[in-house]
């Protein structure tokens, strides 16, 4: 139940905090001695504009993890409940060369609107010149940053370096929604670069898409193999026919013995007396008929 009530504070965070911190408060009523369930709870009451109630759990959330990780946001809640010289204490109460380059980064932006809170412009500007105001990388931190240096620089009367300063800050996070994982990177380039790699990523595409129409099939490598091979298979057919009609089931030469047969029987009648077929022979006489036989080819014997 804690878990559930954990995800939907974290998911409802951006679009809806007054629910994200009604989930938090649930949270912390069932596991109030876990440091994350204190830290959500006094992130979602600070978004909700609760800043003693998000102090006072900040404050827990140390004690018990004994971490400075939320070090800004307790010098923010200190300017919140109208305490910008508390702020500036509490800030300055930490080794800053013990934090995490962003969290570092962070502080010195909550320090800085502190300094305005109080009227020193100036040294509102100074607190800003840290290390990681690099205007020519986009990092994480690098929005926030510059658009906190362009804010003082506006109440500096400094407006064409205040539009520098902010015209930089678009750069960096238009370059920073450019990249898929921003959370364990330090480093991120510029939007030139960004747009610079995505144009060599599409001309790669092209150039694979090319190769690709060029190829052809293996089976169309050879236009001319289709073509050979029906005319082998029509000759070969052919051939097989021919030898079928020309040749019998001995091998012989079926239709030149046939045309010899019909030769020959033509000769045989030729020679025969009477039209009589030379090879046959006359059958008896069924009965005695006026000295006269029947012959195979129906003609009377009395015919001399």
């Amino acid at each position: 139940m804690v878990a559930r009530h954990m995800a939907m504070a974290s998911t409802l965070i951006e679009e809806d905090p007054e629910l994200a911190h009604q989930h938090a408060l649930s949270a912390a009523r069932r596991a109030g001695r876990i440091a994350v369930v204190r830290e959500t709870l006094a992130i979602t009451a600070y978004a909700t504009g609760d800043y003693a109630l998000a102090l006072r759990e900040l404050r827990t959330y140390r004690r018990i993890s004994g971490k400075d990780d939320q070090i800004a946001l307790m010098v923010d809640s200190e300017r919140g409940i109208g305490r910008p010289d508390r702020a500036l204490e509490v800030g300055r109460a930490v080794d800053r060369s013990a934090l995490d380059t962003a969290v570092r980064v962070e502080l010195a932006i909550a320090m800085s609107g502190a300094r305005l809170d109080l009227g020193q412009t100036e040294r509102s500007l100074h607190e800003l010149d840290i290390p990681e105001l690099n205007p020519d990388r986009a990092f994480e931190w690098s929005p926030a940053l510059f658009a906190a240096r362009a804010t003082v620089l506006e109440e500096l009367d400094r407006a064409d370096e205040a539009a520098e300063w902010r015209r930089r800050a678009d750069i960096a996070a238009e370059a920073l929604r450019g990249t898929d994982d921003l959370q364990g990177a330090d480093e991120f380039v510029l939007v030139e670069e960004v747009l610079e790699e995505q144009l060599d990523e599409e001309h790669s595409d092209e150039e694979i898409v090319e190769d690709v129409d060029d190829a052809e099939p293996e089976s169309s490598s050879h236009p001319g193999a289709d073509a050979d091979a029906g005319e082998e298979t029509g000759k070969d057919a052919s051939e097989e026919h021919h030898s079928h009609e020309s040749l019998d089931v001995h091998g012989h030469d079926a239709a030149g013995d046939e045309d010899d047969s019909v030769h020959e029987e033509q000769d045989a009648l030729d020679a025969a007396p009477d039209g009589t077929d030379g090879d046959a022979e006359p059958e008896a006489p069924l009965a005695p008929a006026d000295d006269s036989t029947e012959r195979p080819d129906g003609q009377s014997g009395d015919r001399a």
